[in-house]
Formats: structure tokens, C-alpha cells, sequence
């Protein structure tokens, strides 16, 4: 029994275990997050734009049954607005974390370059010998 707790411990000390726990709480505590910005503002604003997106009254008969497939079109819409709303918030995410792009380095000198700036300094303290 020890070795199989051992083992256990091993399994669940793992980094991709631990990595993964946490993925899934974060994603579920993000899920409700991302729910109430969906319901509580952008589909409000949407809703006064355009009207309520809600298509669940949509069916039509086929036989003696009802397909509803307006339900099916509010999941669709829905879906879309929530990607979309994904998308937006992980690119400002993205380019909050994108490092700023360094100044460029300033250009070398050549060895012909440095030496015509020794020239110039020795003959700017040098006397002239021209008379």
C-alpha cells in the first residue's frame, strides 16, 4: 500500500497534473466571468442595437413533430459573440504582453571611420607647420 502511495504522490506532484488542475479551475472561474460580460453587457448592447438575438421560437412541423431549430440559431449566435468577445480579450492580453521592440543599436564605426577621427583630433592639436 505505501508503494502505491508513494506512487500517487509521484503522479500527483507531477508538473503537468498541477498545471492542469489549475487550467481547469482557471478556466471555469473564467467561464463565469466571460458568462456575465456575455449576458450582462454585450448582449444588452446588442439587445438595443438590434433587438433581443433569441431565435428559440423558430420551429416548423415535420409530421407530427416539431423541429425547433430557432433554439439552434441562438447557440449559434451566441457562440459567435463569445468567441468574438474571446478574441478581443485574448489579443489585448497578447499585446499587453508582447515585449516593446528595443531601440537599435547604434552603428559601428569602421576601423577607416576611427582612424579619420584620430587624424582630424591630431591635426586639431598639432600646430601647423605652413606658414
Amino acid at each position: 500500500m505505501n508503494a502505491i502511495a508513494r506512487e500517487f504522490k509521484d503522479f500527483i506532484s507531477r508538473g503537468n497534473v498541477v498545471d492542469l488542475a489549475v487550467a481547469v479551475v482557471l478556466g471555469a472561474s473564467f467561464n463565469a466571468v466571460v458568462t456575465a460580460f456575455t449576458n450582462g453587457i454585450l448582449m444588452n448592447l446588442i439587445a438595443a442595437i438590434f433587438g433581443k438575438p433569441n431565435f428559440d421560437a423558430l420551429t416548423f412541423r415535420l409530421g407530427h413533430g416539431v423541429i425547433e431549430y430557432g433554439k439552434f440559431l441562438t447557440a449559434v449566435v451566441n457562440f459567435v459573440i463569445v468567441g468574438f468577445a474571446l478574441f478581443l480579450f485574448v489579443k489585448g492580453i497578447n499585446a499587453m504582453r508582447r515585449p516593446r521592440p528595443a531601440a537599435p543599436p547604434p552603428p559601428q564605426e569602421s576601423d577607416h571611420d576611427l582612424l579619420a577621427q584620430i587624424r582630424d583630433a591630431l591635426v586639431t592639436k598639432t600646430p601647423s607647420r605652413i606658414s
